[in-house]
């Protein structure tokens, strides 16, 4: 996916480092991301959800809140309320590039905040929290044994992460009163809470609070054994692939018309994880799958292999001529089953003598209905007429080009 590197300017004037991952073709909708508590726009949870989305047809600008990551100013002097006004400013440099934010999507305390942003952003139509805290003031367990020096002193430096940062004494006021109740009943959007049960950082009590404190519409899924962090590669597949598929229900996501040439539109594969072979398989803004490879090829094993998709395409072509031709009969089909398996099998070369490596589909048809034998043989032959079976057995084009 194309990204850009860009700044805007926060709420206190300083300038914000963001990326806006943009679709590798028409541009459907926008979404902004708020990252967790002192984290920042490329944890991982936030880098695969963004490409997914893109996938999809919808951008996404992830930033660093005041003080944090590339962003300017001084954490010290941020509160809840300050990242809520950086989410509002986020939104306003959208909205002047007529992008305007449709979806908002929050981890942690930035799930608190776009709760309490999305009343204030009147293009929202649907926002996700991720391990979101009912209460903003639940993040101060976090540097509990620094609790006496800020309120004394003002000021104090904590670990949190393994890394220091300067907690001031406006940001404690401010989670304090932190109410969210009127921002999430008054929310005007649809709502996704994904909490994972076994969450020690901000526990799975939060995520009820919030759900019952919104109207519907409204959806919570648990994220299972993942942690606060998400960090799991598989368990950030499995929240990207909830997401896109939850934020498809209440997003128009219209395709424009094909191109030329192209009457089906353009299948879209971009690679997921640079580490192994995992793939999203786009197809317009609604249809998505994962190709893989298995594990013992290298593989995550978290979709098909490239010729499982070539098997599922013939099995899938040869189901539907069967019951295209047995419908216009009126035969009395009642269920086509097709079973395709691949392999590469020796085939004698009959001009040179050797022995040369061909691919072999071997498909079984079941059909089901009460036909006579005629009709079984017909429909078998039928099969063989279906265009993906033709694709396969004649000589296909393929014409490739580098991209600029």
């Amino acid at each position: 996916m194309p990204t850009e590197r860009i700044t805007f300017t926060g709420h206190s004037g300083d300038q914000l480092a963001a990326r806006l991952d943009l679709p590798d073709g028409p541009h459907l909708a926008t979404a902004l991301f708020a990252h967790c508590f002192t984290c920042s726009k490329d944890i991982p949870a936030a880098r695969r959800i963004a490409a997914r989305l893109a996938s999809m047809g919808i951008a996404v600008l992830r930033f660093d809140f005041t003080g944090l990551g590339h962003s300017g100013g001084e954490f010290s002097n941020t509160s809840f309320t300050s990242n809520v006004d950086d989410l509002i400013a986020a939104c306003e440099y959208l909205d002047g590039r007529k992008m305007s934010p449709s979806i908002l999507i929050g981890h942690s305390l930035g799930g608190a905040a776009v709760l309490k942003a999305a009343p204030q952003i009147p293009s929202t139509k649907a926002v996700v929290t991720l391990g979101a805290p009912f209460d903003p003031n639940h993040v101060t367990h976090n540097f509990a044994d620094a609790l006496p020096e800020i309120i004394s002193k003002g000021v104090a430096e904590v670990q949190l992460g393994g890394r220091p940062f300067r907690i001031g004494k406006n940001f404690l006021d401010d989670i304090a009163k932190g109410e969210l109740t009127p921002a999430i009943s008054n929310l005007g959007a649809a709502l996704l809470i994904l909490h994972a049960p076994l969450d020690d950082t901000v526990s799975i009590d939060n995520a009820s609070e919030i759900f019952l404190a919104a109207k519907h519409p409204k959806s919570f899924i648990t994220l299972d054994n993942a942690d606060h962090l998400i960090t799991k590669a598989a368990d950030a597949e499995y929240a990207a692939s909830v997401i896109s598929a939850w934020v498809s229900r209440y997003i128009p996501l219209t395709q424009p018309a094909p191109p030329i040439g192209a009457p089906e539109g353009v299948i879209r594969v971009t690679e997921a994880d640079p580490n192994g072979f995992l793939q999203d398989v786009q197809s317009g803004a609604t249809h998505h799958t994962l190709a893989d490879e298995p594990l013992a090829y290298g593989g995550t094993n978290r979709g098909m292999s490239p010729y499982g998709f070539l098997s599922a395409g013939l099995g899938a072509c040869t189901s539907m001529t069967i019951r295209m031709y047995a419908r216009r009969k009126g035969w009395p089909l009642t269920n086509v089953r097709v079973d395709v398996s691949h392999d590469k099998v020796h085939a004698q070369d009959a001009s040179t003598g050797t022995d040369t490596q061909i691919d072999a589909f071997i498909r079984q048809i079941h059909l089901q209905g009460d036909l006579d034998t005629t009709q079984r043989t017909r429909l078998l032959e039928i099969a063989d007429k279906c265009p993906v079976h033709k694709t396969l057995e004649s000589s296909a084009q393929i014409v490739t080009k580098l991209a600029d």
